[in-house]
């Protein structure tokens, strides 16, 4: 293979960054890792009809062989049809490059798997324990478990990324990216399951940098008319986390609906996609209280999108998919009183695999809409071989459920009561209970995440489907539920994973809020997840093995339960290889949607896995256009 000249360019502004293979996993150290290099002496080359080109020690040589493969995949694309690529005479020449980085004030930086540290060079222990990365592309993986001489592939990461600290960073990267014809993606948090914050050659825009937060008791949209204000709100910038989102508002005795995890980011994919939370029967998803966006779009304009300029816009970005319709640069979210919280906690165990046990798992979800009803929200596990001890293996069950506004224990213990009378009279089936009263939402988020971080790197993706409360309340609803549950194969010690965030305030408003939020959430009460992965030895035809059985068999399992086209999966935490995504993640919105994507991305620089318009793309990268 021959690569252009114009690949071994001088990239000396620009230090490598250690970074995630797959952004559908996180790292468990939130920081990122680089350091700059000193400059090296120039090392000549034959010449070409450019200037004899240098190259740094890391920058290009330890990514010749992880592109190799995309440019035998690539050499017969043509500049119309396919995004440009390292290995083509289109890439940018390191002074333009170079122009690029002084842009943005010097923050442009080469990127290398964060796993690299672990195999290149004398491997940095400390470091290489630090994070964790999972979900290669093809042949080229970084796992940190593997030897220290495996080769590390750049697979899906971005070798390029603008680490942007302002409205203008990005307007450059997009102008920039539009200008060169190159794969752009979007990074907040990197918490996305289906890897659409990363792609091959790619020029990456991190947001994490930008933390600026804004409380205000009234706050007007902008265009809106004289007088008018939508009450107490926040702007949050795009690089902060649910984490100092939770305690900025914390501190003014406010909370915001928002989810539970640390590293999320609150303006990104999260609330992009409609965002669910342990709040939402209480006041609604977190896309339901966006009163205005800041965004730049594919043609590097800085917009406002809420209820009075750019309607359609706003209408898209509450709901409609991150990374799609332009780089958000800030969001406003209504915030509330603090108030206190009730929380519950249900330890359930039966004989392992037993039909005891799937009874008991029918029984929880026939009891899910009074629990909802009395405004019960969150999360449980059903974990069918759970080893208790060395010897002791049982079927278990753990429910944790928040009750906002509510300080009287009793009164939740009561609804409580008739699951667990049923359970305890029902011999080798044991439960544990407690109810605790909690001054405040902020205290109980602290209590429920310590710490500055989450432990979710793993290597794995899901599968999932949303369940309707009508489902749940029928006769017969909760036994087909759990039928199509035992018939997929859950390994020891992993759990299926229910989110209880829907009803109440999700349900009311159907009629209040337009939105582009997939209308199945209207009607759910759970969104039920399965978690899939493989070690990290295992073979492509290993993988790829787990990949389809989720995508044909397991998958198609859980849609069956209430019919094709009755429900729907939830887009930020689903399979990355959705069958007719389009209608599962978001029904009746989606010819919608894709309008105004053609309107405002008529040239398809935003391309996401499984996103709005990316079915005319390439499945894998989003690199070229399908059939062009």
């Amino acid at each position: 293979m021959i690569l252009n000249n114009q690949f071994f360019n001088n990239f000396h502004p620009l230090p490598p960054k250690k970074e995630h293979e797959h952004s559908n996993v996180k790292s468990q150290s939130h920081s990122i890792q680089r350091r700059r290099l000193p400059p090296r002496r120039p090392q000549h080359r034959p010449s070409s009809s450019r200037n004899s080109p240098v190259t740094t020690r890391e920058s290009v040589p330890l990514i010749l062989w992880a592109l190799s493969f995309i440019s035998l995949a690539y050499a017969n694309g043509n500049s119309s049809s396919c995004r440009c690529q390292p290995h083509q005479s289109c890439w940018p020449s390191a002074p333009e490059w170079g122009a690029l980085n002084s842009s943005i004030n010097g923050h442009l930086v080469a990127v290398r798997p964060v796993a690299a540290v672990c195999h290149e060079g004398n491997p940095d222990n400390p470091a290489c324990k630090e994070n964790w990365e999972a979900l290669p592309e093809k042949n080229q993986t970084c796992y940190i478990e593997t030897t220290p001489d495996t080769p590390c592939g750049q697979g899906q990461v971005s070798l390029y990324s603008a680490l942007v600290q302002s409205a203008v960073d990005i307007q450059e990267t997009v102008k920039f990216a539009k200008q060169h014809n190159l794969r752009l993606v979007v990074k907040n948090s990197g918490h996305d399951f289906l890897g659409r914050a990363s792609a091959p050659g790619s020029l990456q825009i991190l947001t994490i940098g930008m933390k600026d937060i804004r409380i205000v008791d009234k706050f007007t949209p902008a265009g809106a008319p004289e007088g008018k204000n939508e009450g107490s709100a926040v702007t949050t910038a795009a690089g902060v986390s649910l984490q100092e989102l939770y305690a900025a508002v914390a501190a003014r005795n406010r909370t915001v609906v928002a989810g539970s995890s640390h590293i999320v980011g609150a303006a990104g994919g999260y609330i992009q996609g409609g965002g669910h939370s342990p709040l939402g029967p209480w006041k609604g998803m977190a896309s339901d209280n966006a009163l205005e966006f800041t965004i730049v779009s594919a043609n590097g304009e800085l917009l406002v999108a809420n209820e009075y300029q750019n309607k359609d816009l706003f209408w898209a970005l509450r709901g409609g998919g991150g990374g799609t319709f332009g780089v958000v640069v800030s969001v406003t979210l209504r915030t509330f009183d603090e108030v206190p919280v009730i929380l519950s906690n249900l330890n359930i165990t039966a004989p392992v695999r037993d039909n005891k046990f799937w009874d008991t798992v029918t029984k929880l979800h026939a009891s899910l809409p009074a629990l909802n009803d009395a405004g019960g929200a969150g999360y449980y596990w059903i974990i069918p071989d759970f080893q208790l001890t060395k010897n002791t293996s049982v079927s278990a069950i753990t429910l944790i459920f928040i009750f906002p506004n509510q300080t009287d224990t009793t009164q939740i213990d009561r609804i409580h009561d008739p699951l667990i009378s049923t359970l305890n009279s029902t011999t080798g089936v044991n439960t544990q209970y407690a109810s605790f009263a909690i001054p405040s939402l902020g205290f109980l988020f602290n209590i429920l995440h310590p710490g500055n971080s989450d432990s979710t790197g793993k290597i794995g993706f899901l599968g999932s489907r949303l369940f309707s409360r009508d489902l749940l309340a029928s006769t017969d609803g909760p036994g087909k539920l759990t039928s199509a549950l035992r018939s997929i194969h859950i390994d020891p010690g992993q759990a299926i994973l229910g989110h209880v965030v829907a009803g109440g305030a999700v349900a009311a408003n159907s009629g209040k809020i337009d939105s582009a939020l997939n209308p199945a959430w209207r009607k759910a009460l759970t969104h039920i997840v399965i978690p899939r992965g493989w070690e990290p030895t295992a073979t492509l035809a290993e993988q790829e093995a787990v990949k389809r059985n989720l995508t044909d068999v397991e998958v198609p399992i859980l849609r069956s339960v209430e019919g094709e086209d009755t429900m729907g999966a939830y887009s930020n935490e689903a399979n990355p290889y959705e069958a007719g995504f389009q209608a599962s993640f978001w029904g009746e919105n989606y010819g919608r949607l894709y309008d105004i994507k053609k309107k405002w991305d008529p040239e398809g620089l935003f391309v996401v896995r499984r996103g709005v318009g990316s079915e005319e793309w390439d499945d894998e990268w989003g690199i070229c256009r399908v059939g062009k």
